[in-house]
């Protein structure tokens, strides 16, 4: 064999690639064949070369896969779109390149003070990949605390490191034995650590760890782009945000201006609460109600449910307190309030969530409504004394001319010649001062003019002329209200119906009467007519002194007391009987039929009545004092 044939067999090795052991085939030919010494020396020279030339060759290649694989990471960034396809792209081309078993990726956590898995390839173990390292713990952990790059061929055996049990059972679990990780840098901070490993001992050269580097390096680009595109469209939707924000508050804003100058225009043109909705609900949409302080309903717009009124008065309490209009559920409210004075509530139900402006709005219509609240009250009471002064002319003697009257009544709307009744309202109404007796004025004065009618204050007493025919019903009706309004008890009393001027100085006077009796038979806090008390209300009502019901009660207690106190501890029916006895003349078998029991029952009743009054209470004398006494209590006890 001729040097020159030796030296083709190595280029065609060359050629074709061979691996290394194949370029000691030409050698062991010659050695068989028994060349001279200075040959096979020649041979082991062209070997020799021959394998420089390949090892150069290799590395060359390498470095193209390698510079190719750079190239791809660079082009991934350009047309940069999820990071994380990215981030996986770059951790692939890095077990591929450096011909790994696995690759991986770890981030810096600020928050917790650690790094955190981020992206694996070639990963088995999903304990591996739910890793988090300390800063400074494992190969990875002073990676990151570090920024300088560290590799080992064994890491289970290599001493340099922090091992904690964590650690060691999730790369255990792996199955990983050499670890080579590098710092991924944005400038001097490390943000994270970019990982080769094999599960065999093997150490990486410096060109793995130079191309490691590289790798990171581009991952850590592809972060910071990330990151930047992130805070970029964070800002264009954050400006796109402001930009809604800016043209929904400039709607707003003129909203607001419209409806100003709407409800301005409706104060000066007299209007009322009802267009003060209207012009709320056309702004803002949905429906509206409007209260008064008492929670009568002022003005509805739309389909909305009166609230519970524990619910009003919190919701207008709230509303006061903060100066603003509050929400209670999908409701807004909004109070309305006259300096210190609640007037009522507004209450918004809107088709979509109002801005603050379109709360303004609605806070505005509130201000106006107090306006208008307020302009009608002082129409009202103006009303109300010309109203006064024509009862109080009425009710007064002697009685001046009666077709002037009649002209004023009808003026104010009043027909005197139709049937009224007269309604006295006792002085516990109107024993308060100041704001309070002012309040149950007006109240008065207002519930009468509703109704057609007048009222007045007249010797510590108000006075209600009512038109209707009921008195009765008016009085318990007046009572029942002004208690509310008050919120104690009051009493009135009522007589009627009459009709004319000429009649109705004398219904007061009835009325007033009626009024004296029922605080003398302790039916204070109730309402009745003088026809509903009788002769009894007309005689307590006359003679009255000032004893009032103390007086009621000695001579109810003196007369019959026995048999009340008896018929309470026994349960017995000794009074019915006695007013059933005496309402049917005396007879026995008809008080018998009327109480529906037998007549010797009835005897028997009356037989124990005796032993308890004395024997003479059947006397002429006696029975009529009986006969009173039995009206009295029936009276003080309406409803028994």
């Amino acid at each position: 064999m001729s040097v020159m044939s030796s030296s083709v067999e190595f280029l065609e090795l060359l050629a074709r690639e061979a691996a290394a052991v194949e370029f000691e085939g030409p050698l062991v030919a010659a050695r068989s064949a028994g060349l001279p010494a200075e040959r096979l020396a020649e041979l082991e020279q062209a070997k020799t070369v021959a394998l420089r030339v390949r090892a150069l060759l290799e590395r060359r290649r390498r470095r193209e896969s390698e510079l190719s694989g750079l190239y791809d990471t660079v082009s991934d960034l350009a047309g940069l779109r999820d990071l994380d396809e990215v981030l996986r792209a770059i951790v692939h081309r890095a077990r591929h390149l450096l011909g790994a078993d696995v690759a991986y990726m770890t981030l810096d956590d600020a928050e917790r003070g650690d790094t955190y898995m981020r992206v694996t390839d070639g990963s088995v173990s999903a304990r591996f990949q739910r890793l988090r390292l300390p800063m400074g713990a494992g190969l990875g952990g002073l990676v990151a605390q570090s920024g300088a790059p560290y590799v080992t061929a064994n890491y289970p055996q290599d001493e340099r490191f922090h091992h904690t049990r964590e650690i060691d059972a999730g790369v255990g679990e792996e199955g990983l034995v050499a670890i080579l990780g590098v710092p991924l840098r944005l400038g001097s901070t490390s943000i994270g650590v970019l990982y080769a490993a094999n599960r065999s001992a093997r150490p990486f050269a410096r060109e793995e760890v130079a191309l490691l580097l590289s790798l990171a390096a581009h991952a850590a680009v592809a972060i910071d782009t990330a990151r930047l595109l992130a805070e970029t469209r964070a800002a264009l939707a954050e400006l796109s945000s402001a930009n809604t924000t800016i043209r929904a508050h400039s709607s707003s804003v003129e909203r607001a201006a419209a409806a100003h100058d709407r409800m301005t225009a409706l104060v000066l043109r007299g209007g009322g609460v009802e267009d003060v909705a209207a012009a709320v609900t056309d702004v803002l949409g949905g429906a509206l109600l409007a209260l008064d302080a008492e929670g009568r309903r002022l003005a509805q717009v739309g389909e909305i449910d009166e609230p519970d009124r524990p619910e009003i008065v919190e919701a207008v309490a709230a509303s006061r307190t903060e100066g603003r209009s509050v929400r209670r559920g999908v409701l807004w409210y909004a109070a309305v309030v006259a300096g210190a004075e609640n007037l009522g509530v507004l209450v918004l139900r809107p088709e979509d969530e109002p801005a603050d402006a379109d709360q303004r709005i609605l806070e505005r219509a509130a201000l106006v409504t107090a306006l208008l609240l307020l302009f009608r009250r002082t129409v009202a009471e103006a009303e109300g004394r010309v109203r006064g002064e024509l009862l109080d002319d009425l009710i007064a003697r002697p009685l001046r001319d009666t077709d002037a009257l009649r002209s004023r009544a009808r003026r104010l709307g009043v027909d005197l010649d139709a049937p009224h009744v007269l309604v006295a309202v006792g002085d516990d109404a109107i024993a308060a001062t100041g704001s309070a007796r002012q309040r149950v004025l007006s109240w008065a004065t207002t519930y009468a003019s509703t109704r057609g009618g007048l009222a007045a204050a007249r010797d510590g007493r108000v006075a209600l002329m009512l038109p209707g025919q009921d008195a009765g019903g008016s009085a318990r009706a007046v009572a029942r209200d002004l208690s509310r309004i008050t919120g104690r008890p009051v009493t009135a009393g009522a007589s009627g119906p009459s009709t004319g001027p000429a009649s109705l100085a004398a219904a007061f006077r009835e009325a007033d009467r009626c009024l004296t009796a029922l605080g003398a038979l302790g039916r204070s806090g109730q309402g009745a007519s003088s026809a509903e008390l009788g002769f009894v209300g007309l005689l307590l009502g006359a003679v009255d002194d000032g004893g009032g019901d103390a007086d009621v009660s000695r001579f109810l207690t003196a007369t019959i007391g026995p048999v009340i106190e008896y018929d309470a501890r026994r349960g017995t029916a000794l009074v019915r009987t006695l007013e059933a006895y005496f309402g049917v003349g005396g007879s026995l078998a008809r008080a018998a039929e009327q109480l529906h029991v037998h007549v010797n029952t009835v005897t028997q009743r009356l037989e124990r009545v005796g032993q308890l009054l004395g024997a003479d209470w059947q006397r002429p004398d006696r029975a009529l004092e009986v006969q009173l006494a039995l009206r009295l209590h029936r009276l003080r006890t309406p409803a028994g």
